[in-house]
């Protein structure tokens, strides 16, 4: 119940959300973010969470990228860094997470190939527009794409349970896809097409990734 509770609260303010980054409104749009951000870290610690270091990174990544979500509400170039920063910290600490709780195998090999050539291909597309930001735009993609990598191995350990490995996969892919969109939004064309659709994945990813805490063992 107390799930259900989350989701919807976070359908409305996600929806308040994109009313203001349509309008292009910091002071409507850096509370609404706020809140919805806070929440995904309420959602996690309101799970049972049997694996307790599994629940530790978790936290800490969720923490980083809520305050990423505030620097990235703003538009100047140093906070957009410092947004990078702890995004980039906050992978760091799903990485070892997933690491944690799966060893590296088949699948994981597999899928890093497959996610390090996308990698590659948008690094290379944003490189002619990145500028001053090009090492740490790398560095991100290659963080990003180890936080992928970690999901394959999580949802190819049998030993977890199916419900809460498909949670980490899918929160860790939409995550992947909604930078995407941050990465175009902020080097190739700037649109509200990028919110509107970057946004609901994140979100949903973020959630998702919350939630798996308690239906991994």
């Amino acid at each position: 119940m107390l799930n259900l509770l989350i989701v919807l609260t976070a359908i409305i303010l996600l929806t308040i959300l994109l009313y203001y980054e349509n309008r292009q409104n910091i002071n409507g749009l850096l509370p609404a973010k706020t809140l919805l951000s806070s929440l995904f870290v309420l959602a996690v610690l309101v799970q049972s969470h049997p694996m307790t270091h599994y629940y530790q990174f978790l936290l800490a990544g969720l923490l980083l990228c809520l305050v990423g979500d505030i620097c990235l509400a703003f538009q100047q170039e140093k906070m957009f860094l410092l947004g990078l920063i702890s995004f980039l910290l906050g992978h760091v600490s799903y990485i070892i997470g997933f690491f944690y709780v799966a060893h590296p195998g088949v699948w994981t090999w597999g899928g890093s190939i497959i996610v390090l050539c996308i990698s590659s291909g948008i690094y290379f597309r944003l490189k002619p527009h990145l500028g001053a930001m090009k090492t740490p735009v790398l560095f991100y993609c290659i963080v990003i794409t180890v936080m992928l990598s970690g999901a394959w191995s999580v949802l190819d350990n049998s030993r977890l349970m199916l419900s809460g490995r498909l949670m980490v996969f899918v929160g860790a892919f939409l995550f992947y896809i909604s930078d995407m969109f941050v990465a175009r939004d902020r080097f190739l064309k700037k649109e509200f097409f990028n919110r509107i659709i970057g946004l609901p994945l994140y979100y949903t990813g973020q959630f998702t990734l919350a939630f798996s805490v308690g239906f991994l063992e």
